[in-house]
């Protein structure tokens, strides 16, 4: 009898930081003082012959590339799996301790030092838990918790740009003005993907979500929470009657404008303390289980992986304007500014004006995708738009493709050129969007051409 080939493990470790932990993902910091749910950094590892690939999904905001190459680097000497092989990406909670600085929300170093060794840990814990293994990809619509957050407003609303001073075209989240609202502004992608994993005897180790759902934020400022991540984890393993080895895992796809705070409808969601994220948790779970009655398993997929770190140009500000936004923060005491100050943005983001001039004119993004079977992963280390999302899945194979952001780095948004022409949040030049204007075409050739390469259609 040929022996099986291909084998998976799963794990998951506790990462959950203490309280007074600095949480990041809104413009100033906040100081974790109640935790309402554990986080995790969940590991999955997939080998076929010679070749091994490791997925990992991080309970938290986001991770830059300089923290995740040493994570890999040490996964590596320990476990032999390349760094290339290595797929690390934050669910995007941003209800987490903070390993990357994000505006005004700084670094708590004592727990970026803890952190990496989870990571680690994780890794090699799914690596133990190795054994013969199937796959089985699946995808079902999902379109009733997606919402445009950018907005066309009525003709008298100013959008003002707090880098240029001038006028937006669309208002991201206009808080208090829900009735100047004209129109939102982009298409979202309904697509909840997944990629199942089963032991050969048909017990469940793992499986891999993928939905392009921002986050929800449905918690106090200073709350440990995995958002509805975690609620569709917890969900997806009761409805599969799996036991406690089983690992879910949701990825965040291509969200960068999509979240789901409805302006025009405010009761349409319960209100109280993840009401909503229990809810979408659980409504996307169901969704999962009712969809792999019609999954076709695979028992020996084929593995393979390509990578570019593309050099990408960069968005700065010029010569002539740095001396205005140095005035702007010699004025600032920013231990005091906060949310909500009248001048608050314009300081906000004089200082990272200021701060990205240091950066230099470009710098290496990773691209990468794994063939899994007939199916591809990409993987992008920012925060794209779902029209970013839905041309890769006409590239990719129909109905086995979906895309992690927030993948091997964290560079901020970016937005197709014809979005950061419009303005908005996502498109104020800062260091969490600064790539160049032609960037997002650019990575997403290289992406489709890695597809492409897989031949799998």
């Amino acid at each position: 009898m040929q022996e099986h080939s291909f084998s998976a493990g799963a794990a998951q470790v506790d990462i959950t930081p203490p309280l007074g932990t600095v949480i990041n993902g809104e413009f100033t910091n906040r100081y974790a003082n109640n935790i309402a749910d554990p986080l995790f950094a969940k590991a999955l590892v997939l080998q076929q012959g010679k070749t091994t690939l490791l997925i990992i999904m991080v309970d938290i905001c986001a991770m830059q590339r300089d923290f995740l190459d040493e994570v890999k680097t040490t996964i590596s000497h320990l476990l032999g799996i390349p760094c290339r092989c290595q797929l690390i990406a934050a669910t995007h909670t941003h209800s987490a301790g903070s390993v990357a600085e994000l505006l005004m929300g700084h670094i708590d170093w004592a727990y970026r030092r803890r952190l990496r060794g989870l990571i680690v840990d994780a890794a090699k814990a799914a690596f133990n838990n190795l054994e013969p293994a199937k796959i089985g990809w699946g995808a079902v619509d999902q379109p009733q918790h997606l919402l445009c957050r950018r907005y066309e407003m009525d003709s008298g609303f100013q959008a003002v740009n707090p880098v240029t001073g001038g006028r937006d075209e669309v208002k991201t989240n206009p808080f208090g003005n829900e009735h100047r609202i004209v129109r939102d502004t982009t298409q979202p992608d309904p697509g909840l993907g997944y990629l199942a994993i089963q032991a050969i005897d048909g017990r469940w180790l793992g499986l891999l979500a993928n939905y392009s759902l921002h986050y929800v934020g449905d918690c106090d400022r200073g709350t440990i929470s995995a958002d509805y991540f975690g609620y569709f984890a917890k969900a997806v393993a009761i409805q599969l009657g799996a036991d406690e080895g089983f690992v879910g895992l949701m990825s965040n796809g291509t969200s960068g404008e999509i979240n789901i705070w409805d302006f025009q409808h405010p009761d349409r969601y319960p209100k109280g303390n993840h009401e909503k994220s229990r809810l979408i948790g659980g409504e996307l779970a169901a969704a999962v289980a009712h969809s792999l009655q019609r999954v076709s398993w695979e028992s020996s997929p084929s593995l393979a992986v390509r990578y570019t770190d593309f050099v990408v140009g960069l968005r700065k500000p010029s010569v002539e304007e740095l001396p205005v936004f140095e005035r702007i923060v010699r004025e600032t005491d920013y231990e005091t500014i906060s949310f909500g100050n009248e001048r608050f943005f314009e300081q906000v983001y004089a200082r990272e004006q200021v701060l990205l001039a240091e950066y230099p004119d470009e710098k290496p993004f990773p691209v990468q995708s794994f063939r899994i079977g007939q199916g591809a992963i990409g993987a992008l280390g920012g925060e794209f738009f779902s029209e970013t999302g839905l041309k890769l899945k006409s590239t990719g194979p129909s109905g086995k493709y979906f895309t992690i952001c927030l993948a091997n780095d964290y560079v901020g948004y970016v937005p197709p050129a014809h979005e950061l022409a419009r303005g908005g949040y996502e498109c104020w030049r800062c260091r969490t969007s600064h790539l160049a204007v032609d960037a997002e075409e650019k990575i997403r050739t290289i992406l489709a051409e890695q597809l492409a390469d897989y031949g799998v259609v």
